[in-house]
């Protein structure tokens, strides 16, 4: 059953706690525990407003968020979204969070003239690869991703 929640934009306020999030996030995703680097990594985000971040509250305690990147279509001439990041601390999930910060995503396309947004998930995450589909993204064969790291 949802619970009365609060999703909202994040602000500098929120930085602990979204910082917390960011490393659970993170570490879901192999990564080390780095809770500074989280806080400086996020707190740059917000002051620069080079992404937009979402976070959903329920009394008083932040449960998850989501985070986007503006990116640009040449094709389509407008702006495009990559939804980087969302997650949902274990705690909260089963109350339809994830879904509310995805709908926030939608409404940030939306009020932005953007002509929508992409994420990628790993093959292996089950809940985001059952989630994407019923929140109305279409899973796109097209292309072949290829990603070059800097050494």
């Amino acid at each position: 059953m949802k619970m009365k929640n609060n999703t909202r934009k994040a602000t500098i306020d929120d930085l602990s706690q979204l910082a917390q999030l960011f490393d659970e996030y993170r570490m879901f995703y192999h990564k080390s525990s780095d809770i500074s680097g989280a806080e400086q990594f996020l707190s740059e985000r917000l002051e620069k407003q080079d992404s937009e971040i979402f976070v959903v509250e329920e009394d008083g305690k932040l449960g998850g968020f989501v985070q986007l990147y503006p990116l640009f279509s040449s094709t389509r001439m407008k702006r495009y979204w990559l939804l980087n990041d969302l997650y949902v601390n274990p705690e909260f999930r089963g109350k339809g969070y994830s879904k509310d910060l995805i709908d926030k995503a939608k409404e940030l396309c939306r009020t932005s003239n953007s002509c929508g947004m992409y994420l990628e998930t790993s093959k292996e995450n089950m809940i985001g690869n059952q989630l994407y589909p019923s929140a109305g993204f279409k899973k796109y064969d097209e292309v072949n991703f290829y990603e070059w790291e800097v050494s």
